[in-house]
């Protein structure tokens, strides 16, 4: 380790881009005419930039160009020397005589790109089919499009395209962006031609796709109740199965059905027209797609033509096709590309193989870029600073579809979840030291970017954006705001002003708080009745990471009745640190329901008694508060197990888990998740002590588990039952949905028994194994057993283990159920996957599942030796890999300071052999990241250096 200081070491700058380096391009982009040769190790690209400066004369130009070769630069009617800065990824034009403003000029340019295979930027080889010429896609967020062709990368640089690509006539799809121009035909040696034309939605450098690979195509034509209609592709690996491939495609014009009807500006009104519409919908579809049929859609059509006439709907595509493209190898989940989606193969369409959670992100992924065609394609973010822009207003009606699709409750209470996930949810992210805000400071690589912050906090600041508004104005809002910025750009204070417009309503103190601080605020509520005046009073006092932070945020306040009824409700805008609402001429409450819905993004603590939080779990109208009443209970009964390790769980806590999973209706509303146990509690003296928590959540398991074992198993049993009839009924997506909360329920109550590690729950787990055909119940089983003392636990590995790698879908459920485990042998077990020739470091999905999720079980990888060495090197070998992978598995050590002293020296240790690994220029964010985790964990740095000698300054910016 020589944690030297680093040649021109920036040693104050943590991040390598800040909002100065970007301004308004000098020239204005109009369009650009591109050619690309297509090999199989290497592309050559003919560009022609059309181009106009606006303002000023044009002497130097500037394009950005990374990793390229340079064989061609010339200008028509306009003498130029260049130079190409391969270290600032620059090409510098200079023109011999300046070219006057308002002048349009075309650059043209010769280079060559050459695909890589672990580097998922620009052009890169994805997953090739057997026998079939190199599979090459590209990934243009946010700057791979320099890596194609030198251009102006910026968001401001939006403009139409002309694309031709030349390639290999084996392959089955030449892809890029727009509609065909110029069919695909023979140019002779083996090679076809194809032209694609993309001029009605001027696009941003990062939207632009280009893809050469073997797939099977599938069809679907999508109709809008008024008639108008377009084509759906499904382009996925050769010899998919057509009934999923049709699901697949269901699903998506399912969704892009529901935006055209539930959104827009009066998404409120007339519900019942479109609820009509909706169905109606699917039954000219239905017809539309029967044999024999076709002919008995006409009632139908004139129906919804009629109904079409009544309603403002929301987005209506502006193509002629839709295409989804499967990418086996991706950082990303899905990206949207104009009228190109790219989405991670394993989630692109409903296999056999996948599991639950992953069908529930299949039907949001596929609503979520679909919607990007309007906000993100069509209206556009100024730089990589308002990437949070172009997401959070995507992901609001994300989850307004998926709580469509499977309920209010599950929806929110699901978000919920993934907001107080100990592990990597994102309230523990944000309170991390490797957090960035919304709209950072800074950054070192916009894969930075790309975090829970953007993807769940900044949603959760445009929900309370909504809740202060009302639905109603913001939905006007939001459409006068895609409709004023239509094909431009836009700041976050752009998207602000037209909220503020339309509600009469200041939110700019609120959006400052939000956007520019990381963490979340604390908020301590108390009351006070006074049954002689009939007053309720209601103190609300605020606090954040810092002594500073202050947040601005709507609280709604509820108190509940005796007989379980609402006796007011309120919402105010909490602006100060302290504040005091008053409520006359009220009866005395039971309790209070605060922030309904999780209507703030933070942590509201009560001053309720345990026997007030028992009724609330039990009473509270509002779903969330009544999972937050039973996690406010259990933290209660932890903190008591670990002043006194040997308390007995209180009855309460197994009797109110029962309670829940005794009450179908609302079992029906949530499924599982209001069962969710955490491993981990609100004192940060004690919530990072990893091992700790997870045996505490296994002691409670224990007790409910014993405490009623032949009810959980007639349950479990029950719900088997359930699932089994509801099969009867048809393996669409609408019966799939209905299975998914039974499932979950089950699973959960098999979890919770195997919590007592008996030889008749091992044969339960087993059956469930060997029997079902369902992936998330057997990968529950699986898990249990691998985390169990089964005498044949080794051999239920090697069987499923042999049976996964037959597929990537059911081989990255796998690795994630072996990287969780929590038995001894983890680490030893992780290592023998990684050296496997099954594995393979260069595949994203691999790393995710094996190395993120083994990362992320800190009881193994931060507090066991085994597990820090398998991790050390897990990252010194993906470091040079895949950057954005390696950030991701950092964020585990966002929490050093709060761990025991015993931990603290090692993971700083190694911290800093896998800064040995990174390099400022070549891995940035690698490098910054660690820098900023260690300046901002004071406390781990200094047990480190009281064992292990002084820190470098320049290394923790003493």
């Amino acid at each position: 380790m020589t944690n030297s200081k680093p040649e021109n070491c920036p040693g104050d700058k943590l991040f390598k881009y800040y909002p100065e380096d970007f301004s308004e391009p000098a020239v204005d982009v109009i369009h650009m005419d591109l050619e690309f040769d297509i090999y199989d190790d290497h592309t050559i690209t003919d560009s022609q930039i059309h181009l106009k400066s606006p303002k000023n004369p044009v002497e130097n130009l500037t394009l950005n160009a990374k990793n390229l070769e340079i064989k061609l630069v010339e200008s028509s009617g306009h003498e130029l020397t260049y130079e190409y800065d391969t270290e600032k990824s620059l090409l510098n034009i200079s023109f011999k005589d300046k070219i006057p403003a308002g002048t349009e000029f075309t650059v043209h340019t010769r280079s060559v790109c050459r695909p890589t295979a672990n580097i998922l930027e620009g052009l890169y080889y994805d997953v090739t089919p057997d026998g079939a010429p190199p599979q090459q896609i590209t990934q243009c967020q946010q700057w791979g499009f320099q890596r194609i062709v030198p251009c102006i990368d910026e968001m401001t640089a939006k403009c139409t395209y002309t694309t031709t690509i030349k390639a290999d006539g084996r392959y089955t799809n030449l892809i890029s962006n727009g509609d065909i121009s110029v069919p695909r035909h023979d140019i002779g040696n083996g090679r076809v031609s194809i032209t694609y034309s993309n001029e009605i939605t001027p696009m941003a450098p990062y939207l632009f796709f280009l893809g050469a690979g073997t797939y099977d195509t599938f069809t679907r034509e999508f109709e809008y109740p008024n008639g108008k209609k377009f084509s759906l592709e499904l382009l996925v690996p050769p010899g998919s199965s057509r009934e999923e491939a049709e699901s697949a495609l269901e699903i998506l014009a399912d969704g892009i059905m529901w935006m055209y009807l539930f959104t827009g500006p009066e998404q409120y009104r007339d519900t019942d027209i479109r609820q009509k519409m909706y169905e109606l919908a699917k039954e000219r579809d239905r017809l539309k797609f029967s044999a024999g049929n076709p002919d008995k859609t006409a009632h139908v059509r004139e129906v919804l033509a009629e109904l079409s006439k009544t309603i403002h709907p929301g987005y209506s595509y502006t193509g002629t096709v839709y295409r989804e493209i499967g990418m086996q190898n991706s950082d990303f989940g899905g990206m949207e590309n104009v009228g190109n989606t790219t989405i991670t193969t394993n989630r692109i369409m409903p296999f056999s193989q996948i599991t639950d959670p992953a069908y529930e992100y299949l039907t949001r992924v596929k609503v979520h870029e679909f919607y990007h065609n309007l906000n993100g394609s069509e209206v556009t973010g100024q730089s990589p600073f308002e990437i949070w822009l172009n997401e959070a207003v995507t992901v609001f009606i994300e989850d307004q579809y998926h709580a469509f699709k499977f309920g209010e409750d599950y929806a929110r209470l699901q978000t919920v979840i993934d907001l107080l996930a100990p592990g990597n949810g994102t309230m523990a992210y944000d309170r991390g030291t490797g957090s960035i805000p919304i709209e950072p400071d800074g950054f070192n690589d916009p894969n930075d970017l790309i975090t829970g912050v953007t993807y769940v906090k900044s949603p959760e600041f445009v929900r309370m954006i909504e809740t202060l508004m009302g639905k109603e104005a913001f939905a006007r809002a939001l459409n006068r705001y895609h409709t004023e910025f239509s094909h431009r750009n836009a700041t976050g204070r752009d998207w602000l002003k037209v909220m503020e417009e339309e509600s009469g309503l200041d939110f700019s103190v609120m959006a400052g708080q939000w956007l520019k601080q990381t963490g979340y605020p604390e908020i301590k509520v108390s009351s006070d009745y006074s049954p002689k005046e009939r007053r309720l009073a209601v103190k609300i006092e605020q606090s954040g990471q810092k002594e500073t932070d202050m947040w601005e945020f709507p609280l709604s306040i509820v108190p509940v009745g005796a007989a379980g009824t609402d006796l007011a409700d309120i919402t105010v805008r909490v602006r100060n640190r302290t504040e005091e609402i008053v409520i006359n001429n009220i009866d005395q409450p039971q309790f209070i329901s605060y922030s309904r819905g999780y209507g703030v993004y933070g942590k509201v603590f009560t001053d309720t008694p345990a026997e007030k939080l028992i009724l609330q779990a039990g009473n509270d109208r509002d779903v969330t508060n009544r999972f937050i009443a039973f996690y406010r209970l259990l933290d209660l009964e932890k903190m008591q197990i670990i002043e006194n390790p040997g308390h007995e769980i209180s009855g309460h806590i197994s009797d109110l888990y029962m309670e829940f999973l005794r009450d179908d209706e609302l079992i029906r509303k949530t499924g599982g998740l209001l069962l969710t146990i955490f491993e981990s509690v609100d004192d940060e003296s004690y919530a990072h002590n990893y091992r700790l928590m997870y045996d505490i959540k296994q002691k409670i398991c224990r007790a409910v588990a014993s405490r009623n074992y032949d009810e959980l198993v007639r349950i479990y049993q029950k719900y088997s039952s359930q699932i089994s009839a509801g099969n009867s009924g048809g393996s669409g997506p609408d019966s799939i949905i209905a299975d998914i909360k039974p499932r979950q329920v089950k699973n959960t109550v098999l979890n919770l028994l195997s919590s007592l590690d008996l030889p008749k729950i091992h044969d339960m787990a087993k059956k469930q194994f060997e029997y079902s055909t369902n992936a998330s119940d057997r990968l529950t089983a699986f898990s249990f057993y691998l985390n169990s003392s089964a005498d044949d636990r080794a051999e239920m590995l090697n069987k499923f283990r042999s049976e996964s790698m037959a597929h990537p879908v059911s081989r990255e459920a796998f690795y994630a159920a072996v990287a969780g485990c929590s038995r001894d042998d983890t680490a030893e077990l992780v290592r023998t996957l990684m050296n496997s020739p099954d594995f393979n470091i260069e595949q994203a999905n691999d790393q995710r599942a094996l190395f993120g999720r083994f990362a992320q079980n800190k009881k193994i990888s931060l507090e066991t030796e085994a597990g820090r060495e398998l991790l050390s090197e897990i990252l010194k070998t993906l470091i040079p890999v895949n950057e954005y992978s390696s950030v991701n598995i950092l964020s585990v050590f966002g929490n050093l300071d709060r761990m025991d002293k015993e931990y603290q020296p090692p993971c700083v240790r190694l911290l800093l052999e896998a800064l040995d690994s990174a390099d400022k220029d070549n891995t940035p964010a690698v490098y910054n990241t660690i820098r900023r985790i260690l300046i901002k964990s004071p406390v781990a740095v200094k047990s480190y250096e009281n064992s292990d000698g002084v820190m470098p300054e320049w290394l923790i910016g003493k």
